[in-house]
């Protein structure tokens, strides 16, 4: 499990939704699945997904060599990274309409 800049763990339910959904042979899949599969799981796990992205937008702790050992996705640069998972906390939490795609 990965930590932030205060020693925390990622939480488990984050890195488990990244190494899922957002892993290189899903992640490409941007046909307006994504949101309605997360809301389908507890509202523990969507409260803990939420948590834990938003925290780690807040601290950008994650490398973008930690997020490629997590989806096998590599980023150019970790502005790149975090404008993407930026992206991504607001199609599913904010509601933008279209699911972001990852890099090429």
């Amino acid at each position: 499990m990965r930590a932030d800049e205060h020693g925390q763990p990622m939480n488990r339910q984050l890195e488990t939704f990244i190494r899922t959904y957002l892993h290189m042979e899903m992640a490409y899949r941007t046909g307006g699945y994504l949101r309605p599969t997360l809301f389908g799981f507890s509202e523990f796990y969507v409260l803990h997904v939420r948590e834990g992205l938003s925290q780690l937008l807040n601290s950008r702790s994650l490398s973008v060599e930690e997020y490629e050992g997590l989806s096998d996705i590599e980023f150019p640069g970790e502005d790149s990274l975090y404008e993407y998972l930026q992206s991504m906390y607001a199609y599913l939490f904010d509601d933008l309409p279209d699911q972001p795609m990852p890099p090429e």
